[in-house]
């Protein structure tokens, strides 16, 4: 077994944590409000416009031996850059003011989040980053695209309102593909180990992002 085959299968009870969370459950069944998806999309801008940051902070840490990996973190960069003004746009076309968006405060559940991404990269090891990145790209190929129609079809938004989802859903179909690439070239057990566990922490914390949003 690759050792990509290893994290989807050792993290398969914490990704139905997260697949299981009412509001993605509801909205399958097309029950889902506009306050609902613009506040998805209010917490989804806080936490993306902290990816470019991120990515750097991994990648001026990870250590020479991982000079390969620098690289791939540097085409990250490239392909992720401006997509929190993606989110922003998204509000405006569903008539939210994306001004007091940028200026305000992420919810406590995305603020969590955001922190223990520092926290691994700063404290303990950039390799563990790599567990967001299993998280986020994996539910965006699995939710993204069928979500957006489903939201699309229920609230009569424009094509506009779901640039961040449908942009997602397709591209992260080839980060998904690079990404396997990626962690079947990781050797080191204990290194292994943490982009497992960090995986794990992080399909809770993006979970509680979604178990926090408001009940239709």
């Amino acid at each position: 077994m690759s050792f990509y085959q290893r994290l989807q299968l050792e993290t398969t009870d914490a990704r139905e944590y997260l697949l299981t969370s009412p509001i993605l459950v509801n909205c399958q069944r097309g029950e889902i409000s506009l306050n609902q998806y613009t506040a998805f999309l209010t917490q989804a801008y806080h936490h993306v416009k902290h990816t470019l940051p991120l990515l750097m902070a991994c990648g001026s840490r990870l250590p020479e031996r991982y000079e390969w990996l620098r690289e791939a973190v540097a085409e990250y960069i490239e392909e992720e850059t401006g997509h929190q003004e993606w989110i922003l746009n998204d509000l405006a076309a569903c008539d939210v003011h994306k001004e007091s968006v940028r200026q305000g405060q992420p919810a406590i559940e995305t603020e969590l989040m955001v922190a223990y991404a520092y926290d691994l990269i700063n404290r303990i090891n950039p390799i563990g980053f790599f567990g967001m990145v299993q998280v986020l790209e994996g539910t965006s190929v699995n939710l993204a695209t069928p979500l957006a129609q489903i939201i699309q079809d229920q609230l009569g938004l424009p094509d506009t309102a779901f640039s961040y989802l449908r942009s997602h859903g397709s591209l992260d179909q080839d980060h998904i593909k690079f990404f396997e690439g990626l962690m079947d070239r990781i050797e080191d057990p204990d290194e292994q180990a943490l982009i497992i566990h960090s995986a794990r922490v992080f399909y809770r914390l993006y979970a509680d992002i979604f178990r926090s949003l408001p009940a239709a």
